[in-house]
């Protein structure tokens, strides 16, 4: 340790935009370390809890990370019956707090490796871990003085960094030293160097090529811009990902299910932004000045075709026969623009009142899109078409375009999974409170039913009919549509697609933002139709 100096010190918050003079005069004005000192850029890759550089780094669902050894222990979680999948039964609570992260309560089955992150951690413990000589100008006394204090009540710490100090802080770091979050820190760097030789300017410059190489999105091939990472562990550009949802559920990297039921409640990787930012803040300027000159907004957002038939879900087939000429035309607009999407929406029977631009349309506020999978052309102009149900949306105006109405619309998404299994926990935990088993009634409320259950009593209705012979579960109706689905956020729109009630009766669900409201939806029809006489 070194004894303290009256060496200039700064604070965290100038760290960001003052620098101290002895850096200063070596380092070149263009240079990352010339706004960003040494802590300030290893400190994006420490870990809150443990405050060495990220190993094994997890994706929390809060877009904050952590080391996987360093996630806090987990208790089991009660009332919470969707979604099935691993982990889910277990939470625990954030360790990222007050001006940096939530503290809130997080599921273990939402966290994962980060790909991306953990690549760039090894960058740096590749060129910083003391393995690049090259970058080792200081000799026999010459030292870089690097002091800092954990809190206004303690005093200064010091060490000699016998290297760059950005590879020596790097190294406190490593070895459990360097306390992530400091109040004050100061620098004092040796004598006698030469500017062409200053390991800042070397070790630094090349650290940001490093990381250049890997920050581009594998979906838009440019500099990642609000970085989210998916369930899998690959990170892309928050709007790409809104676009790959628009044809599947499927990462484009590894094909595994994204699970990201509304992509604005997805949180953006903290840590991968503020290194792309604090690297790169040139080029991330350049590409939102783009973004919003270019609009980025997908055509069928803007300038959807509308075909005004009848009721079409997510995730099923719609079978159209195409014979009006409006129509007929287009479909063959669709066919040749190379977008084979349109928007399906049913008449307005009954003439209600709707919100928005679309109160006086013949149609009705809330549709389905549909990529068409087969299209047959018949020789009098006719054809058949099989689409299949991408997403839902609502239409804020439209216009009439040579017979057929063209929207603008907006992507209706569901509530995040976290706010599924806080809807299921209270609505189950409020009903049925210190009741005995043999006072539970036969035909309980579906408030107070979990969502597993509300899925089963649908599914064992369906499996009832199949019994009995009704004739609307017909092989050829199976064969269409497939068999009973046993994933909760697609039985709905199965039951829905297959079900012979009118469509007044089926609309609602398209407006429904969350699996639970469905599921209560297709019970509630299953209990209808049970009481009448087939």
């Amino acid at each position: 340790m070194a004894a303290e100096s009256a060496t200039p010190h700064l604070t965290d918050s100038e760290a960001e935009t003052d620098r101290i003079t002895t850096m200063s005069d070596m380092l070149g004005p263009e240079d990352i370390s010339s706004h960003a000192l040494p802590h300030t850029i290893i400190r994006l890759i420490q870990c809150k809890q443990c405050s060495r550089p990220l190993r094994t780094p997890l994706r929390l669902p809060c877009g904050n990370t952590v080391c996987r050894d360093c996630l806090p222990p987990s208790r089991t979680r009660t009332g919470v019956t969707y979604p099935v999948a691993e982990g889910r039964d277990q939470a625990f609570t954030c360790p990222w707090e007050g001006t940096d992260g939530c503290a809130g309560e997080h599921c273990v089955g939402d966290c994962s490796t980060d790909v991306l992150l953990a690549k760039l951690v090894e960058l740096f413990g590749e060129l910083l871990a003391g393995a690049d000589n090259t970058v080792r100008p200081c000799s026999g006394t010459d030292v870089n003085i690097f002091r800092w204090k954990i809190d206004e009540d303690h005093d200064f710490e010091s060490a000699n960094l016998e290297q760059g100090l950005l590879e020596g802080v790097y190294q406190l770091a490593s070895a459990g030293h360097f306390p992530r979050d400091v109040v004050d820190v100061t620098y004092e760097a040796s004598e006698g160097l030469d500017e062409p030789t200053n390991p800042e300017l070397v070790q630094t410059q090349k650290l940001q090529d490093n990381l250049r190489a890997e920050l581009d999105c594998q979906v838009c091939y440019a500099l990642l811009l609000d970085p989210i990472t998916t369930a899998c562990g690959h990170t892309f550009c928050q709007k790409c990902v809104a676009r790959v949802l628009d044809h599947a559920d499927l990462c484009p990297i590894c094909r595994r299910k994204l699970g990201m039921p509304s992509i604005q409640a997805e949180p953006i990787n903290h840590t991968v932004a503020q290194l792309v930012d604090l690297f790169f803040s040139d080029q991330v300027a350049t590409r939102r000045e783009t973004v919003a000159q270019d609009d980025t907004t997908p055509d069928y957002e803007k300038n959807l075709p509308l075909f005004v038939c009848t009721l079409a879900f997510p995730t099923m087939p719609t079978f159209l026969h195409v014979f009006e000429p409006r129509y007929r035309l287009m479909i063959r607009r669709v066919i040749e623009n190379g977008n084979g999407k349109f928007g399906m929406v049913m008449y307005n029977r009954r003439g209600r009142l709707q919100l928005g631009h679309v109160d006086d349309a013949p149609f009705m506020q809330y549709g389905t899109l549909l990529m068409i999978e087969r299209y047959e052309l018949l020789p009098d102009g006719r054809s058949l078409v099989v689409a299949t149900g991408v997403s839902r949306f609502k239409i804020i105006d439209s216009v009439m375009v040579d017979g057929y109405y063209v929207a603008k619309t907006e992507r209706v998404e569901d509530i995040s999974l976290a706010d599924e299994e806080r809807l299921e926990v209270l609505e189950t935990s409020s009903n049925g409170e210190n009741i005995l088993p043999e006072e539970i009634p036969s035909d309980p409320a579906l408030d107070s039913m979990s969502t597993q259950q509300l899925l089963l009593s649908a599914r064992e209705f369906i499996s009832s009919q199949r019994r009995s012979g009704a004739p609307w579960l017909h092989p050829r109706v199976m064969l269409a549509y497939g068999p009973i689905p046993v994933d909760a956020a697609r039985f709905p729109w199965w039951f829905a697609s297959i079900l012979p009630i009118s469509e007044e009766e089926k609309y609602p669900i398209l407006s429904a933002t969350s699996v639970r409201e469905r599921l209560k939806v297709s019970a509630r029809w299953a209990r209808q139709l049970e009481s009448r006489d087939w």
